[in-house]
């Protein structure tokens, strides 16, 4: 039986972030998860920003890194503050043990890089390719809106199937429930 496509990139996902915790675990950063690495590629480029900044940089969303700050957080490897003009606005920079981490993470960021690299020459369309796509496509139509779509066309298609009882029905409830 063919996997749907969102047991397939979880599973793909569970492939790649099973091998990367591995590979932190083995490059002595037991406590590091994948899922920081967006939040802290922002933070190695800037000093102090926002949640929301996090979330335009890196292309995660606001609640995704509002959790992973929380996290982090909790771990001792950012610090946050109230904002110098709005205190209501949290700044988040990296604690002193955050930036000592930093270095390390970076070498397993390039050796990652590598890897990647590595699986895209073994494909015949590079993954990171397929993906770029998918992800400007979604971009340009939700996939809500083309799951929409596709359930009234296979609704238009059910009525020309149906028996003209049936489907006269159907057309006189959507009348009455529009």
């Amino acid at each position: 039986m063919k996997q749907g496509l969102g047991t397939q990139l979880r599973h793909l996902i569970e492939l790649l972030d099973s091998a990367v915790e591995e590979a932190y675990v083995a490059a002595d950063l037991p406590e590091y998860r994948p899922r920081y690495t967006p939040v802290m590629r922002v933070l190695a480029a800037r000093e102090a920003v926002t949640i929301g900044e996090i979330a335009a940089r890196s292309g995660i969303t606001q609640p995704a890194a509002t959790q992973t700050v929380a996290l982090m957080q909790k771990q001792g490897l950012i610090r946050i503050a109230p904002g110098e003009h709005d205190a209501r606005q949290r700044v988040v920079s990296l604690s002193a043990a955050g930036s000592a981490l930093l270095p390390r993470v970076q070498a397993c960021w390039r050796a990652t890089k590598l890897a990647a690299d590595s699986l895209d020459a073994d494909l015949d369309t590079p993954l990171s390719l397929a993906l770029a796509q998918a992800i400007d496509a979604l971009g340009r139509r939700p996939f809500s809106e083309r799951i929409e779509s596709a359930r009234l066309r296979l609704q238009e298609g059910e009525a020309h199937t149906a028996p003209p009882k049936a489907a006269a029905a159907r057309r006189a409830g959507k009348r009455a429930s529009a």
